[in-house]
């Protein structure tokens, strides 16, 4: 695996590993001192994206296409490229397969504590982000 610098957004951001196929984009992702809390925050507040997060806080490694996600190819596609943007996880080519990681170490020395407090309530959220949508009365 090789990383490169390039820069996206105004920010310096690694790139990573070769690409899935000929068609797939480079795996943009922020450096650590580059993460942002108010990004991050965006990141995880939307219910789908908080269920990657949770399901990867309780793993080590997890394809994309492992996740039972709610929403089509393409939309899932788009949760986790907001995620990896913000840094909050890492995305790998394995083959055709993308493999997803929780960059916790580094979140928990950019933002000391907020991963566990996250992870520690992300049930709670999901449970009542489930009821919403089966009772929207």
């Amino acid at each position: 695996m090789f990383a490169r610098k390039r820069t996206y957004h105004g920010r310096a951001t690694r790139i990573l590993g070769d690409v899935a196929s000929r068609t797939s984009s480079p795996l943009l992702h922020p450096d650590e001192q580059d993460m942002d809390l108010f990004t991050v925050m965006a990141a995880i507040n939307d219910p789908v994206r908080l269920g990657i997060v949770a399901t990867l806080g309780a793993t080590f490694e997890v394809a994309c296409g492992c996740f039972d996600l709610p929403v089509g190819k393409s939309t899932s596609s788009r949760h986790f490229r907001v995620l990896r943007e913000a840094g909050v996880i890492r995305q790998r080519d394995e083959g055709t397969r993308r493999m997803n990681s929780l960059r916790r170490e580094e979140l928990e020395r950019r933002f000391p504590g907020l991963l566990d407090l996250v992870l520690r309530d992300a049930p709670a959220r999901e449970r009542n982000a489930r009821q919403e949508v089966s009772d929207p009365g």
